[in-house]
Order: C-alpha cells, then structure tokens, then sequence
C-alpha cells in the first residue's frame, strides 16, 4: 500500500502553483460568502446554536478536502445531514438544552467512525445499491419537512417542539388567527430580496443579501410589533474544543441513528463529487471520499461541529469558479473563520423570521421537480420506489424511510431479474454456408425444428431467476414433446449456485429422455467459471460449444433420425445431405 493511501493530498499538492493557487483563492472567497448565511440556516435547521453551523463549515471541509479524493467537493453542514440530525436527537432530547448538545456532537462522532470503518473496508461501491430516485425522494420530502419546521417561525402560531409532520400542519391550520402579519412581511421580504437577486446575478451571495433586507425590515417594523424574536449575536472566534459523550448507554441509543446520518452523508458525498468529476474528467475514489468524510466528522466532533456531508451548492459554486485543487476548500474554510470575527455582532440584529425565509428557499431548492417528472413519467417501478421513499420520508422515522427506499428498489429489481427474457430462435432462412443466424421467431416468422428447442436468455442464471427458467424447460418438454434444449448463452452474465444446481439437474431430466441442454456463446468469464466448479464437469465437456453451426451439427446427431425422415420443414444445413 502507497504513503498515498493514507495521506492522499500529497497528491493533489503536486497540483499546486502559481496559477492554481490565483484560481482556488477566487473560488475560496466565493465559497466563503456562500456558506456563511447557509450555515447559520442549517445549524438553525439542527436545532442548534447558529454559531455550530459556522463551525462545521471551518472544519469540516478542511478535513475532507486533505484526505478525500475529489478536487471540487466542499464538505459542511447541508440542509438533509441538518433535518436527520435534529429528528434524530429529538427522539432522545428537547431541542436547545445541553443534553442535545451534547447527543449531537456524539451522534457526529459515531457518523464518523461508521463512515471511516466504511472507507477502510473499501465499501466504496456499496453506494452503487442507492438509486438516484431514492436519494431525489428522500431529499424532496427533507425538503418539506425542513419548511414545515419553519412555518412557526414565519407565521408566529404556537406549535409545540417535536411533533410529527401531520400534528405541526394541524397545529398551524387550527391557529391561523394568530398569525402575526409583521413575521410574514419580513420573510417575505427576505425571500423576494434572495430570489431578485439571484435573477440579477446568480454570482451573487443572494442568501445573505436576503437577511440583509430582512433585517432591515424587522428593525423598521420592530416599532410597530414587539413580537419580532432576533436570533443573537454569534460569538466571534474559533470553534471550542468540545468530547463526545462515550458512555454505553449514549452509544447504544445513537448506534443506529448514526448509521442512517453516514449512510445519507455518504451518499450525498458521493453523488456530488461523481456530479462534477464527470464535468472536470477527475476520477473519484468512492472509499477514499468515505475516509474523507469519516475523518472529518470524527475530528470536527473534537470541535464543537455537528455532522456535514458535501454540498451540492458549495461543491458546483466552487467548481463553476474555477477551483484547481481541494485547496479552494480549505480556503473557503480560513475565509470563513476572517468574516467570522468582522461581522459575527452584526447576527444579533438579525430576525428568525429572515432565516426562516432563507431556510425555505433552501428547502425549494432541494426538491429536483424535473427528475421527479422524469421519474414518473419513466415507469411504474421507478414511480413506486419514488412514492413509496418520499411518503416514508414525511410520515415515518428518515433513517427507516431511506433504508426502505433502497430495500423497494432492490426488490423491484430482484422482482425484474426473476423473470428474464427468453426469447425462442430458429435459424434464418438462407443459402448454405457454415455460418449459423440466429433469429428470434417474434422478429421473423420461421419454422423451428420439431426436436431441437433454441432460446436465448438475457439475463444472469440465479437463484432469484431459476424459478422463471424452470417453467420455460418444463412447457418446451411437456407441451411441445421437445429433449434437446440448445441456449444461446451471450446474454448470461453470471451463474450462481442455485442456477447451476437447476441446470444440471434439468440436464440429466433431459438425458434420460435422450435429451439434453446445451450451450453455445458463453462468455469467457462466465466459462472460466463453469470450468473452475463441479458445473462444467456435471453438466459434461460435449455440451458447450462455440460456435452455432458446431453445436448444430454435433446434436444433429443425435435426433431421433425417424423423426428427421418424416419431417419437411428441413431447418438446418444437416437436414439436407
């Protein structure tokens, strides 16, 4: 193993010079302002303290970019990690006490030492068995639980901490008439100032200018309302050493929380770097990114930071401008830390109500309203596996409703693979000549040859498939009266166990009727395979072939030859001495 895989940034730091340093430094500041108004949405979103949002965006990214593999990802805190981590937490503690404090930086502590133990085992690919629909299923209904936990703030109506998706719209429709006009203005305001702004010029830190003009509001209508809550002056410095909680108790009740926090945080990562390396030509190494945001997480929950994951905003924005290296990230991160200490006074003037604006043009944001089009419109599978994720993400726990999601998917699939296509081919019609075609009979209507059955199968010979093939051999021996099976084998990919289990018993069915099955076309892989178990022995050397005019004429051999003179339709070269 290379020095490189335990301190991947000496490769990158090859990378640096002059120029790359003039390009991250740009995209660093750029970074910097963007994260500034999205941590303290995030951190708010937690249901912590505005400053640990701040904190997570020094850190964090500071760490994932030294030992992670993409040179455009920007590690934080984001909007899902924020709203998995408060519902989390809430389970265990009320929101604003020390006790959740306290849960929060060990639930981050522990998404670390899952994703780094991820990382480790190079489980890389393990992130493969989340679709996209999924995790554009889950976001969308993040999303709309992240809104709904902000309505109180935006319209003043009393609702009590913790209650579930149906109670808090229940609760907001039963108190309308408290609602207090002067908060909506002011989220309003925050918002239409955002969006103009980013119309202008999306360049622009859009989010801050927003709370800008929020605030502005909330100062002049503060005369006429006195109800206008302020989110507090953050304090102006470096993130303070904080321990996670390493009790038994605290563990075992986190442990699996945690598990679903470094599942999304992966994902997330992942889906993010794989986005922009296919725009930068940048190969991504799936297991080091787990390292990466497994050591980031681990040492930030040294650092009063909660648990953060790529951003998708932060990661194009840094990209689209003009970042070389990881080393924009780390910059962005130092940036931070100096806007920090020059305008952290300046929060305590600032109202909830702006930040529940920006957090609901966050929470807009998030939902991918074309892909979800797309994914309704392309199928009832992928249409199942998006309802059914984003239905559970409003209505039960969001680690269940992402492990449900990835379970609908993969059953469906399996449900796919059980039934393979098996086509029936017979041989084109032709002059002679040793090159066999063959044809599927629903493409072309051609005669088939009353003793020798030939179908292909498109798909992988398993355990979930062996059902579906069996009842395909027992129409072709009990209907049609036929021995001889011949199987066009290009389209197997694999044979497991159970499926070559199935074929040799069904082999040795059919040579005791003077039958057989046969093969032709294997893939090399899928041969070496049958040649290195007891398949290929099993099953017997003559019965797989090359080629289709070789296989033909071998089991020409032994067709009933009685049958052969009676027959008309003459399929085959043999058939015509």
């Amino acid at each position: 193993m290379s020095i490189y895989s335990f301190f991947p940034f000496l490769k990158w730091f090859k990378l640096i010079n002059s120029e790359t340093i003039k390009a991250d430094i740009f995209a660093g500041l750029t970074g910097a302002v963007i994260v500034l108004p999205q941590g303290v949405a995030f951190a708010t979103i937690a249901g912590l303290p505005p400053e640990y949002g701040l904190y997570t965006a020094m850190i964090t990214p500071i760490i994932a970019a030294l030992f992670g593999s993409s040179h455009h990802l920007v590690s934080g805190p984001t909007t899902a990690i924020s709203i998995v981590m408060f519902l989390a937490i809430s389970n265990h503690a009320e929101s604003g006490t020390p006790e959740f404090l306290s849960l929060a930086i060990t639930l981050t502590f522990l998404t670390g030492l899952y994703q780094l133990a991820f990382g480790l085992a190079k489980l890389g690919s393990l992130i493969n068995f989340v679709s996209h629909t999924v995790v554009t299923a889950f976001t969308a209904g993040a999303a709309i639980l992240i809104a709904t936990s902000q309505m109180k703030h935006i319209t003043g109506i009393f609702v009590p901490k913790g209650e579930s998706f149906i109670h808090t719209w229940f609760g907001l429709f039963n108190g309308v008439d408290q609602t207090n006009i002067f908060l909506l203005i002011i989220a309003a305001i925050t918002m239409i100032t955002a969006i103009v702004c980013k119309k202008i010029n999306p360049r622009l830190p859009y989010l801050l200018l927003g709370m800008v003009a929020g605030s502005i509001a909330a100062l002049f209508l503060s005369k006429f309302n006195t109800e206008i809550k302020l989110v507090g002056e953050i304090p102006a410095g470096l993130p303070p050493l904080s321990l996670p909680d390493f009790s038994f108790t605290t563990i075992k009740s986190l442990a699996p929380e945690a598990f679903a926090v470094a599942l999304l945080g992966l994902i997330e990562a992942v889906s993010i770097s794989r986005s922009i390396s296919s725009k930068s030509d940048q190969r991504v190494d799936s297991s080091q990114e787990f390292i990466g945001q497994g050591m980031s997480n681990l040492v930030g929950s040294f650092f009063s930071c909660y648990a953060g994951s790529g951003s998708f905003t932060r990661s194009g924005v840094n990209y689209e401008a003009g970042a070389k290296t990881p080393l924009s990230a780390i910059l962005a991160a130092v940036f931070l830390v100096l806007i920090v200490l020059l305008v952290a006074p300046l929060t305590a003037y600032l109202p909830i109500a702006a930040m529940g604006g920006v957090v609901l043009l966050v929470a807009y944001n998030l939902i991918d309203f074309s892909h979800i089009k797309e994914t309704i419109a392309f199928g009832r599978s992928e249409a199942a596996i998006l309802l059914i994720t984003f239905f559970a993400t409003l209505f039960l726990e969001l680690e269940i409703a992402i492990y449900l999601g990835v379970i609908t998917s993969l059953v469906l699939f399996l449900a796919k693979t059980s039934t393979p296509n098996v086509p029936v081919l017979s041989i084109d019609e032709g002059p002679k000549n040793t090159h066999r075609k063959f044809i599927d009979i629903k493409d072309k209507s051609l005669p088939e040859c009353p003793q020798l059955k030939i179908i292909r199968i498109d798909m992988s010979v398993y355990f979930g498939s062996v059902n579906h093939i069996l009842k395909v051999f027992g129409r072709i021996e009990l209907k049609e009266n036929i021995n001889h099976i011949l199987i066009e084998s290009s389209g197997i990919n694999f044979i497991d166990l159970a499926g070559a289990e199935m074929l040799i018993s069904e082999n040795k069915r059919l040579m005791k009727q003077g039958g057989g099955l046969y093969f032709v076309g294997l893939k090399q892989s899928v041969y070496e395979a049958a040649v290195n178990s007891n398949f290929f022995k099993q099953i017997g050397e003559e019965h797989y072939f090359d080629s289709k005019s070789e296989a033909i004429k071998v089991i020409y051999r032994d067709l009933n030859k009685d049958k052969c003179a009676q027959c008309k339709l003459k399929i085959f070269d043999e058939c015509n001495p």
